[in-house]
């Protein structure tokens, strides 16, 4: 049977861990009142008499019933408190000596410390949540009103132009305030990520309600330009402004063919002369806002769930340990005091679970068309069910996947392919794809080993990412893809050395690598629902916020991604060049030296080696643009330095002078102390000298301090991989691009290492501010006719 300490702390809100009843702490005061209990028995036996013994007997029969005798014990008083936001508090008072009175009195104060901390946090949440409510069931009042305006108005002109069909008319002011900018609102925004499937909605963070209208009002002394996505209107007598966040190019697209429209049709949009002009509210329009209030109704459900949860864990860890206390004690306390428990707020409150089927009630009735079945699927998504067919096909793969390379690498000894005087074809064609697959499923790894130890550390990455949870994919599903790639990498490879080491040097065997990177390429972008499609399908479209970073909002996930890239210098400069030698035909020929004779496509592959760093800076600029945090540039220097310290490489790879390399030295050298510096400090939160955990932070996931010690001595000496380009060392006989592809590999296994304790420091801080739930941005704001 599982411990409840175990089942308390495996179905906990990680978010809100510090919020829930400290079981451990209770435990080992507790554990403290046992042992001196036991230690004043044994002082008991030894000097006990028959008179006491007596005595003892007679109190423990007493004719006192058991009502009179519980309220003897302890006395639980309540006291009001001085505001109705902070909420009544508990003290309990001793009425009956314990055999540790001081254990006993500290054990109490600590329980009662526990009830008002977590009555208090369930207030505060619960009001949180009943207000985002209210401002939930207006958004959805609105909607409904506008869609039917929509609708009323397409049943009344059937015969319209259809631009004309598709809008509603309501009426803009044209007072200086309307025109102002609304970039600053965006900044409390996270990007909301707009998936092409309907049942994959990924939502994020924003300022509350009150922010919003704060952010309104500064904007009225500040603004100066005009916004693409807000515009304020006034609607049967309301005065609205809808704001539909340029999160992706879709709805970039839109706005800005919305707002090109809305000017060609009043044709005074700039002059602001009369009182009012006519705006046009389109079906698109609508259909975003109609996106972002779903969303929202996800997350508010998501939340009311989360502290339901709260609230039974609580209670269960209350009776839990009242029960222990009165074994260890012999007293019976339990019942006095989860009365007062039971009468507490945050067991007698009802306001979230009424809210909570409010709002599934109106998920159902306007967004699943009255079924039920449907709207669960968004409210309540299933988690995935692991099949032991995985694990199966992991270890078949796995071992094709040794033998395989087993026979690989002895073929290649005995054929002496990765030796200095080897075939220079084979190593200047072939494994540039050996060594490009290696580095991207060797990182894909690590990810699956992260993935794994995020869940046993209870870091909540698919919160941290905007994962969906009936669609991420877990550890053993990326350990799949990783075992079932090499050994089909490995296998075509095998076949392909056979062929050269028969003498086969025609066409038709140089195509073979070209062809298998062609079919991976080809499984990547596929758009059947095979292969994990919604996975693929969500990296290629990160991959594409990265490549137009300074255009959209930067997230989590589009940053986390772009730091990997980081990683993979080598491997996308290998893509690059295997890329060039069959688009331009020279396998036909053989001709290996052809795009690194030709000027343009060798610019290029040094312009690879800068891409991944720039398009981090410009992500980093983006994010200091919408947040105005310095820190962000201050993080955009780091990689700046990267790109000085690359530039520097590639200056002493075209020609290797003394002063080069001294120019590299010193360059790499400062870009390493900056890197250093910012991954101890900044991305994992460590080297915090007044921490109670010396040199490290207060919290920390791992039990073992002697890790985090280790990580960073590692990650330093990983760091340093650079020095191979000054030292230039070789292995023994070793072909140099053998050395440059463990150099390589090192430093995403540093990656590797990173990526750990990056999430980690991420999850800290939402801990910190105890945000287990995204605040989705709300499309129409009430203006007040002032403003």
């Amino acid at each position: 049977m599982v411990k409840f300490s175990k089942q308390f702390e495996g179905q906990l809100v990680p978010e809100w861990k510090e919020a829930f009843v400290d079981y451990w702490k209770l435990k080992k005061d507790l554990k403290k009142i046992h042992l001196l209990n036991n230690e004043k028995t044994e002082s008991e036996k030894q000097t006990s008499s028959f008179s006491s013994k007596l005595v003892s007997y007679i109190n423990k029969y007493t004719s006192l019933g058991p009502k009179q005798r519980e309220h003897k014990v302890i006395q639980v008083h309540q006291k009001l408190a001085a505001s109705a936001s902070l909420g009544d508090t508990y003290e309990t008072e001793l009425l009956e000596q314990f055999s540790d009175t001081d254990a006993a009195i500290e054990f109490f104060a600590c329980l009662d410390l526990q009830l008002n901390k977590v009555n208090q946090f369930f207030r505060t949440k619960e009001k949180e949540f009943l207000e985002r409510g209210d401002s939930l069931k207006k958004q959805m009042e609105i909607l409904i009103e506008l869609k039917t305006a929509l609708k009323q108005k397409r049943t009344k002109g059937p015969f319209q132009d259809s631009k004309e069909e598709d809008s509603i008319s309501g009426t803009i002011s044209c007072d200086e305030e309307s025109v102002k900018d609304r970039t600053e609102q965006e900044q409390g925004l996270e990007n909301s990520t707009d998936e092409s499937d309907k049942n994959d909605m990924q939502c994020t963070e924003c300022p509350t309600s009150g922010e919003l209208e704060k952010s309104m009002r500064m904007k009225k002394e500040d603004g100066k330009f005009r916004s693409l996505s807000g515009r304020m209107i006034n609607y049967q007598g309301k005065n609205l402004r809808i704001h539909i966040p340029m999160t992706n190019p879709t709805r970039t697209f839109s706005s800005i063919t919305y707002l090109l429209w809305d000017d060609l049709v009043n044709q005074s949009s700039k002059k602001c002369g009369s009182d009012e002009n006519k705006l046009h509210i389109n079906k698109t329009k609508l259909h975003h806002a109609e996106k972002m209030i779903r969303g929202a109704f996800i997350e508010l459900y998501k939340g009311l769930g989360y502290l339901k949860t709260y609230r039974h864990l609580n209670m269960l860890a209350f009776v839990k340990i009242m029960k222990k206390f009165d074994k260890v004690t012999n007293k019976q306390v339990l019942p006095i005091y989860i009365r007062v428990v039971e009468s507490s707020y945050f067991n007698s409150s009802d306001k979230a679970l009424k809210l909570a089927d409010e709002v599934e009630e109106l998920f159902i009735k306007h967004f699943a068309e009255d079924d039920r079945r449907k709207a669960m699927k968004y409210l309540k998504p299933t988690q995935r069910r692991e099949s032991h067919s995985v694990t199966f096909f992991i270890g078949l793969f796995s071992g094709c996947f040794l033998a395989l390379f087993v026979g690989y690498v002895i073929m290649a000894h005995i054929t002496g392919m990765y030796r200095p005087e080897s075939n220079t074809v084979y190593m200047e064609t072939v494994y540039p794809v050996l060594s490009m697959f290696s580095l991207l499923i060797l990182h894909f790894f690590l990810y699956g080993c992260n993935i794994f130890m995020w869940g046993k550390t209870r870091i909540n990455y698919s919160f941290i990412f905007e994962l969906s949870p009936t669609k991420e994919l877990k550890y053993r599903d990326v350990f799949l893809i990783c075992t079932t790639s090499m050994t089909a990498v490995v296998g075509v490879l095998f076949v392909h050395l056979s062929l050269v080491s028969k003498g086969y040097s025609s066409t038709q065997a140089q195509i073979i690598p070209g062809l298998l990177l062609l079919v991976f390429l080809l499984v990547l972008v596929c758009p059947f629902n095979i292969i994990y499609k919604s996975s693929r399908f969500r990296f290629l479209s990160v991959m594409r916020n990265i490549i137009l970073s300074p255009l959209y909002k930067v997230v989590m996930l589009d940053f986390f991604m772009a730091d990997q890239l980081c990683s993979q210098v080598p491997m996308l400069r290998n893509l690059e060049y295997v890329a060039c030698y069959y688009i331009t035909g020279s396998y036909k020929t053989q001709d290996y030296g052809y795009c690194m004779r030709t000027t343009y496509y060798r610019d290029l592959a040094y312009a690879v080696s800068f891409l991944p760093y720039y398009w981090r800076a410009m992500q980093c600029a983006r994010r200091w643009f919408d947040e105005g945090h310095k820190s962000h540039l201050v993080n955009l220097g780091k990689y700046v330095s990267a790109m000085l310290a690359a530039g520097a490489k590639v200056a002493y790879e075209k020609e290797k002078s003394v002063g080069r390399l001294c120019l590299v030295v010193v360059i790499s050298s400062a870009a390493t102390l900056y890197q250093l510096y910012w991954d101890f400090v900044k991305d994992w939160g460590l080297l915090q000298f007044h921490s109670k955990n010396p040199w490290l932070r207060d919290e920390l996931m791992l039990q073992k301090k002697f890790i985090y010690f280790f990580s960073m001595g590692l990650n330093l000496f990983l760091r340093l991989a650079w020095l191979q380009t000054v030292f230039n060392y070789t292995f023994g006989r070793v072909d140099y691009r053998v050395t440059g592809l463990c150099l390589a590999a090192l430093e995403v296994v540093r990656r590797g290492q990173w990526n750990f304790y990056r999430l980690e420091n991420e999850h800290l801080n939402n801990a910190g501010k105890f945000r287990a739930v995204k605040t989705v941005p709300l499309p129409f704001h009430e203006v007040d006719d002032q403003d």
